[in-house]
């Protein structure tokens, strides 16, 4: 079986996470298989246009999958475990998590403007770019550049889990 690992984001909303899931993987992607999970707590997320046969189809609560030459879109109305989304998507040799907080993962809170000490309980780094000056981090968090994509995937390389 080949190594597959994860690694996990988290910060309030407006940090940047996404951006930096976004700017990490299309980076790794250049030398190895990246999936990405995006936890969407708020229920906001719309994968397909009212009216449509796809829509229709998701819409009678069926696991729903739509396949086309170049994609394939799954639409599930119930919710996945970890490990019941990592064997649907199988083949990649790096999972970038945005969000769940609970999932027991290396994770790099990402912060803007001011640190929310909130997440350290869940974190191993922190993200920080130069609009955070005075901060108190505990030794046990690593303290990474938040516009230092290299320095960041370094951490990720030292750090991910084996899943």
């Amino acid at each position: 079986m080949k190594k597959r690992v994860a690694v996990a984001f988290t910060g309030p909303s407006g940090s940047g996470k996404t951006s930096l899931v976004e700017k990490i993987a299309q980076i790794l992607m250049k030398s190895k298989k990246v999936a990405i999970i995006k936890n969407d707590p708020k229920d906001k997320a719309h994968f397909d246009v009212e009216g449509k046969d796809s829509y229709k189809f998701s819409q009678t609560g069926a696991e729903v999958v739509v396949t086309s030459p170049t994609r394939t879109t799954f639409f599930s109305q119930r919710e996945k475990t970890l490990d019941e989304i990592v064997m649907m998507i199988d083949d990649f040799d790096i999972l970038l998590v945005e969000g769940l907080k609970t999932l027991p993962l290396p994770r790099i809170a990402i912060f803007r403007n001011k640190i929310d000490e909130s997440y350290f309980s869940c974190s191993e780094a922190i993200a920080i770019d130069d609009t955070i000056r005075d901060y108190t981090i505990p030794e046990n968090i690593d303290v990474l550049d938040l516009n230092n994509t290299a320095e960041i995937i370094q951490w990720i390389n030292t750090h991910a889990k084996d899943i």
